[in-house]
């Protein structure tokens, strides 16, 4: 067994302190928590951006959805889709959607909403001259037209049969006047939303509060929130969060590590929740011109790293309950979404040792692997790499800083996550990878090609198609490592209502205190 599989004696006895100094201080702090109507969240990352187009990290899709409000809303356990900035829907014809919107909705700023905001907001992001990070999420929009005070016409560059799961996700609306006055900059500073919470403080990279909007509209699908304030800050060590839960200084953390979150569970005053999300953890290998690791050009050494890693092990015994190994780079319930066809990599050192040496490296060779979250599970890879003989050192950055190194063309190896925005659509996770755009570091121009039909048909069998030959043709040519979905692990106060959803979207309108 790895010795990562295990955990060393020094952390389980601070563990165990921690666990004391719970026990005795958590009644005092969950009777200051109700009182004060305030929940405390801890996270790991903090976004680079609050303004959701100029952000990444869930921490900043989190805040997004609670701040923000989109056109459109997805129910998370029906599906369906209901109107939230827009009142109704129609499809004019295959590439153009008309929306009704709802009449005395305010910004936090008191700014009104119209179809000034929708298309201002949606043009604004469409432009790539403003650089919008998540460009996958706005790069279908060719422009929106004001109808009316309240109706906009929204058209895409393609058929885009998507579209309304877009507007229902990461496509958020900003005020017209303040966006134009501040722009994305100003926007990150004071963030400015119709949510069912504002921003009162914000400190990059520490900490954000937010504040029940008391004005928020009554038909929203959103339920008015019941908690006053949520505090939340950006805690980069996984111990130091799990140190603030057990002493009462924070109600609520996610993403938690399995084996700290099993300890957790045991701890009267807290309560432990894990279900399966929709993100997927897997590898990426640079075969750019120019790329660092020229060995990865060779299909042989990158079907052994396939070969190499023990997935059914690593998910059973690291990434724990919920998670599944996955066949193709893609979560099983999104759109389009199949392994049928793409070829299995069992776990075969020696074929993969075998696969090095044809392709000239009967010894191995030294890399770099670059990951921002799961260490232990990109530990547990590295352990597996090194028994074939592949040496990786691992980089490990906050995720801006890991962006900007495979985006400059620097990457050699990458472990990965990808949640997709919580959009239910392959086109919101396998292009983004595939797609020619700043996170390829393939360029394959028959998969973009196929997946850009997948994206742009109109029938659902076509674009499944499309999709399913692209699928097969990245794992056929072994452009990635496609690894498992992520369960997250929530560890909170016992005293806090809460539901995880598969989208891993924390919904504060929807928490109370018991």
């Amino acid at each position: 067994m790895m010795k990562i599989f295990c955990t060393s004696r020094w952390k389980a006895q601070i563990f165990s302190g921690l666990v004391f100094a719970g026990l005795l201080s958590a009644t005092t702090l969950t009777v200051a928590s109700k009182k004060d109507e305030t929940m405390r969240f801890a996270y790991d990352q903090a976004p680079e951006s609050v303004d959701p187009y100029f952000n990444n990290v869930r921490i900043g899709v989190i805040i997004g959805a609670n701040v923000w409000d989109t056109l459109v809303y997805r129910d998370p356990v029906s599906n369906e889709y209901k109107g939230l900035l827009a009142k109704s829907w129609k499809q004019i014809d295959e590439r153009v959607l008309e929306f009704d919107l709802r009449e005395g909705i305010k910004f936090h700023n008191g700014e009104e909403f119209d179809a000034d905001s929708v298309v201002f907001t949606l043009n604004f992001v469409a432009n790539i001259a403003n650089k919008v990070v998540t460009q996958q999420n706005v790069n279908w929009i060719e422009k929106a037209e004001k109808i009316s005070k309240y109706k906009v016409r929204v058209t895409t560059k393609k058929v885009f049969p998507a579209a309304i799961e877009y507007l229902a996700g990461p496509v958020v609306i900003h005020p017209a006047k303040y966006y134009q006055e501040v722009g994305p900059r100003g926007m990150n500073a004071k963030p400015v939303g119709t949510g069912p919470y504002r921003v009162v403080q914000y400190q990059p990279g520490k900490s954000i509060s937010l504040e029940r909007n008391l004005a928020y509209f009554k038909d929203s699908p959103k339920s008015a929130p019941k908690i006053a304030k949520i505090d939340i800050r950006f805690i980069p060590d996984r111990q130091t969060q799990m140190a603030e839960v057990l002493s009462g200084s924070t109600d609520f953390i996610m993403s938690v590590p399995k084996d700290q979150a099993e300890q957790a569970a045991r701890v009267p005053t807290l309560q432990m929740v894990s279900s399966e999300t929709m993100r997927i953890a897997f590898m990426q290998m640079n075969t750019l011109d120019g790329t660092p690791a020229p060995q990865l050009k060779d299909v042989r050494v990158r079907r052994a790293i396939n070969h190499a890693i023990d997935r059914e092990a690593i998910a059973k015994n690291i990434v724990g309950s919920g998670s599944r190994v996955i066949h193709t780079i893609c979560f099983p319930s999104q759109f389009g979404c199949t392994d049928e066809g793409a070829p299995r990599y069992k776990y075969d050192p020696l074929l993969a040792r075998k696969l090095l040496a044809e392709a000239g490296f009967p010894n191995g060779f030294e890399t770099e692997i670059v990951a921002y979250r799961e260490r232990n599970q990109t530990e547990a890879i590295i352990s597996n790499l090194a028994a074939v003989g592949i040496k990786a050192k691992l980089s490990f950055p906050q995720y801006a800083a890991m962006r900007e190194v495979i985006r400059s063309n620097k990457a050699q190896l990458t472990h990965q996550t990808w949640g997709s925005f919580s959009v239910n659509d392959v086109s919101a996770s396998t292009p983004v990878y595939f797609g020619f755009e700043g996170d390829d570091i393939t360029h394959d121009a028959e998969i973009r090609d196929l997946l850009g039909r997948g994206n742009n048909s109109v029938a659902a069998t076509t674009r499944k198609a499309y999709y399913k030959t692209a699928l097969g043709l990245i794992a056929e040519r072994a452009y990635t490592v496609p690894l498992w979905s992520l369960p997250a692990y929530y560890v909170a106060n016992k005293g806090l209502s809460f539901k995880a959803y598969p989208d891993e979207m924390v919904r504060f309108w929807e928490m109370s205190w018991k």
